[in-house]
């Protein structure tokens, strides 16, 4: 449809045709410089908009990665059956951010610099997207941090200065991570670049990164004591980062996100969390900050 089309279609007017399409709130593309409206995408658009949405049986997130939160929304996944999508893709903290405000995802989990800035650190990233007063922040739980390393690998000295100046081979993640955040915070500290690591390959998760170091191809690289377990990796604690999901004030409150932070505190999972170690949830679950700042 033309604009004038779709104008006359949900009885508005151009100028608030134009608008939407302007802020991306309205399902639209350019043809020759034109805006063009497909008709189902805007249906689906008005179903969605109304009583909360008729997606209420999705959930769709990205972000950072975690073995622990795979694990629990497989099992939300296998409880819901065919009657939700329940969806996880590791993206890196910034991807998915830059998802959420595209409305491409219901929730991205993030991870910005130590756990004791993170009320600071990460409400001040989120104001950097568009839509971030639509959204709320609550945390999923902290995780240790550090450095994996092939067993047979591992130097005498782990000093983090030593490591990153040794010969070792690093994995590194790639731009927008909260992972390689970490890194290049901890390289500062010592006056080094990545540049000045003797070795790196880049990498886009830290599942793949764990599975590059047992099979050689990788000596060692940042990462969270939980996948080191998953893959038998020797672990060089740094310190603690937090986990929180932003997520859209509508999906908070939906019963399938519920059902989801339940899941993520029920024993089973929290018994996995103290198998795996390097997990605290004695925040999880709590809004962190409602976007009103």
């Amino acid at each position: 449809m033309t604009v004038k089309q779709v104008a006359e279609y949900l009885q508005l007017n151009e100028k608030k045709i134009y608008a939407l399409a302007t802020e991306e709130k309205i399902p639209a593309t350019k043809v020759t410089g034109k805006w063009m409206f497909p008709r189902e995408l805007v249906d689906r658009w008005m179903l969605e908009s109304a009583h909360g949405g008729v997606f209420t049986d999705r959930l769709v997130i990205a972000g950072s990665e975690d073995p622990l939160l795979y694990r629990t929304l497989l099992r939300l996944s296998n409880n819901m059956k065919s009657h939700a999508l329940v969806s996880y893709t590791g993206t890196g903290t910034r991807l998915g951010l830059e998802l959420l405000s595209a409305q491409k995802v219901n929730a991205s989990c993030m991870n910005w610099g130590e756990v004791e800035e993170s009320p600071q650190r990460h409400p001040a990233l989120l104001q950097n997207y568009k839509l971030h007063q639509q959204w709320v922040l609550v945390r999923a739980f902290k995780r240790e941090r550090g450095f994996m390393i092939h067993p047979e690998r591992k130097p005498a000295d782990c000093s983090a200065e030593s490591l990153l100046r040794s010969e070792l081979k690093w994995g590194i993640r790639q731009d927008g991570s909260g992972t390689l955040h970490f890194l290049n915070e901890l390289l500062t500290q010592y006056k080094m670049k990545i540049k000045d690591l003797s070795s790196t390959v880049k990498v886009f998760s830290n599942r793949e990164t764990a599975a590059l170091i047992v099979s050689g191809q990788v000596d060692a690289a940042t990462g969270t004591r939980s996948v080191a377990t998953e893959f038998g990796l020797a672990f060089v604690e740094i310190g603690w980062e937090a986990l929180d999901f932003a997520v859209r004030r509508d999906v908070y409150f939906r019963k399938i996100f519920q059902a989801f932070l339940e899941h993520l505190r029920s024993p089973v999972i929290l018994k996995q969390a103290r198998q795996l170690g390097g997990y605290n949830f004695s925040e999880s679950g709590k809004l962190i900050w409602g976007g009103e700042h």
